[in-house]
């Protein structure tokens, strides 16, 4: 097995781990998040109805300068706003396949800011 075919197997492994035990209902939906190299999205899911109830992202966003980290924190604040006008409040945070450290961290700090709880 070559190097980089391990290190996709590792992370997909990780991310299934997540998602057993993460499931979105409707009194707390999943908030989901997503960190490439260049951009950060977020969606609040509700897993029984299969829907999307609110989404934000980096792309084509002209204000979301700065670091990644920084761009992070932004889409935290604005999913916690949109999530505030759906009137979600309580959520569960799927991570993926990524620690609980960083960029994720800067982002689940910037919601709790607004007042999600998870």
């Amino acid at each position: 097995m070559s190097e980089l075919t391990r290190k996709q197997s590792n992370r997909t492994q990780r991310a299934h781990r997540v998602r057993a035990t993460v499931t979105g209902t409707s009194e707390r939906p999943r908030l989901m998040i997503r960190i490439t190299n260049m951009h950060v999205s977020a969606q609040v899911i509700n897993d029984e109805t299969q829907k999307t109830l609110v989404a934000a992202t980096t792309v084509g966003n002209k204000k979301a300068t700065g670091t990644l980290t920084e761009k992070a924190a932004a889409i935290g604040t604005e999913i916690a706003k949109k999530a505030k006008t759906a009137k979600v409040s309580k959520v569960v945070l799927d991570r993926g396949s990524r620690l609980y450290h960083g960029r994720v961290k800067a982002f689940a700090d910037a919601a709790r800011a607004e007042g999600l709880e998870f």
